[in-house]
Formats: structure tokens, sequence, C-alpha cells
């Protein structure tokens, strides 16, 4: 398969489930396979906005020297990290969801009492700050904090 054309998902579905041999499958379609690491994405999006990582870090609310792990690949995000970060970045909620899918992490799902809120403020831009009152007055876990 060609970079240059891409595939969606269901259309690889497809694809898999009509193939008879699992090696060759792989083999034709391992450009779709290639994603960028977690920490490219946060330094590419950085040199895109004329961020340096200490600003995001801060917005995150991440530990300073944790978040320079992440920048420099040295350690993976949990889910919530990844969220944090995507507030500090301002991302919208496709945003978000593609940074998930990035650091290999499930998404958002509004079936989940606490993702609604989240999706709700990332949609609505509410910050990471206002997001953590909302989900303590629902008495829901804040970003980064332990599961209930």
């Amino acid at each position: 398969m060609s970079d240059k054309k891409r595939i969606s998902t269901d259309e690889l579905l497809a694809l898999l489930f009509k193939e008879r041999n699992l090696e060759h499958f792989l083999q034709r379609n391992e450009s779709v396979y290639l994603m960028t690491s977690f920490s490219d994405y946060l330094n590419n999006w950085c040199k895109k906005h004329l961020e340096v990582p200490e600003q995001v870090i801060r917005r995150a609310n991440l530990e300073k020297s944790y978040g320079h792990q992440l920048f420099r690949g040295k350690r993976n995000p949990s889910r919530d990290t990844v969220l944090q970060l995507a507030f500090a970045m301002q991302a919208d909620l496709a945003e978000a969801q593609e940074m998930l899918k990035i650091a290999r992490r499930s998404p958002l799902y509004p079936r989940i009492k606490r993702d609604t809120v989240i999706i709700y403020c990332l949609h609505n831009h509410v910050s990471l700050v206002d997001t953590q009152i909302i989900l303590q007055d629902l008495e829901l876990p804040l970003l980064g904090g332990r599961e209930k």
C-alpha cells in the first residue's frame, strides 16, 4: 500500500477479513502502522505554535522533570497525562482524541460520565483548572488523580 493513498480503518478491516495470509497482509500494509511518537507529536506541536515545552508542562500541571521526560520520549504518558496536555495545548475534542491515539491510550467515550465531562470541557474550551473544579463538584476523579 502506498503512503500516498490513505485508507480508512473500515477499509483496512475489510481487507484484513478477506486476507488468507496474515504475514502478507502485514507486509503489504506496513505503512499504515507507522505513527509518529508521542514525544515527536509534542515537540512538533511546540514548534508549530512557537511554544517551549516548559510552558506546556506548567499549564498541564505536570511535575517538571516528568514533563521533560515525556518531551524527550523517555516516559510514556498515562491517559490522564495526555488529557492534561491536551487542555494545556488548548486542543479541541478531535485533537485530544488524536493525541490519545498517538499515545496508544483509549479514546474518550461519551457513555462514561467522567469522559462526558471531559468531552464537554474540551468542546467548550474550558480550562484545565475549571475542568478539575467541575470534576470535583461532580465527585468524579480529577485528571492526574487516582481513579475511584
